[in-house]
């Protein structure tokens, strides 16, 4: 069995509990060269289940605003276009102020991605973490027994880097706290991942772990050092590392 959290499986999907479920077409915007799904779309798109799971609940209007902490994205096999994608999303931990949330997306002509999101409720007003509602941990809990969820890094920062290239931002990439998006994150994954494009044939694992908020107009470098069957990678503003990434083999 793995000993680091990296190297873990992703959890399964539960036989019963509060699961969200929804399906739409793969974009033609959202393929790559390959006509397949792009890991910058797959992270929009579970953003998106996840405000729809959020209407579903009947918890949008007193948790309309979450932060990503970490994505984990396992290509499995790669969802072609075209193609229609069933979404399952469902909780595999929480607490009071946080979970880890499951996206698995399947595709009906083939194609499969897992994904697990670690999120924090966030106060609009003070930009910090708050308390989620009982009827929301109570729903949450039905596919889960760890309730008691602590943050815990599965990266380190890159210390050392090989490569190195900027990364500018545009004003599309901001969001409504003007910080990057968590899209835009994984532009830059997509950057480096077409320098190791041997890496980036399933089944493979791109994990990004957010340290702290890029804001517009700061100027952002993207570092990498290939180690054996994975990538580093580090997006710096100066020696400041706002987030640790990796892609690595399965």
């Amino acid at each position: 069995m793995p000993t680091n959290d990296v190297d873990r499986r992703l959890s399964p999907q539960p036989d019963s509990g509060y699961i969200y479920r929804t399906a739409w077409p793969v974009a033609t915007a959202d393929i790559d060269g390959e006509l397949h799904l792009r890991l910058d779309s797959v992270a929009r798109y579970i953003q998106e289940v996840g405000a729809q799971n959020l209407v579903d609940a009947g918890e949008a209007e007193d948790h309309p605003h979450w932060l990503v902490q970490r994505t984990v994205i396992d290509v499995i096999e790669p969802i072609e276009f075209p193609n229609d994608i069933a979404f399952s999303r469902w909780c595999s931990a929480l607490s009071t102020r946080w979970c880890t949330m499951r996206v698995d997306l399947v595709g009906n002509d083939g194609g499969r991605i897992e994904t697990e999101g670690f999120w924090i409720a966030i106060n609009s007003k003070t930009l910090t973490p708050q308390r989620a509602s009982d009827s929301l941990i109570a729903r949450f809990s039905t596919t889960t027994d760890e309730l008691r969820l602590k943050w815990r890094p599965w990266l380190a920062d890159l210390d050392d880097a090989d490569e190195r290239t900027p990364f500018p931002l545009r004003r599309t990439d901001i969001d409504i706290f003007e910080h990057v998006t968590n899209t835009a994150y994984w532009h830059a994954i997509h950057e480096v991942a077409a320098h190791v494009p041997d890496l980036c044939r399933a089944p493979y694992r791109a994990v990004v772990e957010y340290r702290r908020p890029i804001r517009y107009g700061e100027d952002v470098t993207i570092r990498w050092s290939r180690r054996d069957a994975a990538v580093h990678i580090a997006l710096t503003v100066g020696a400041d590392v706002r987030a640790a990434a990796l892609i690595a083999k399965f």
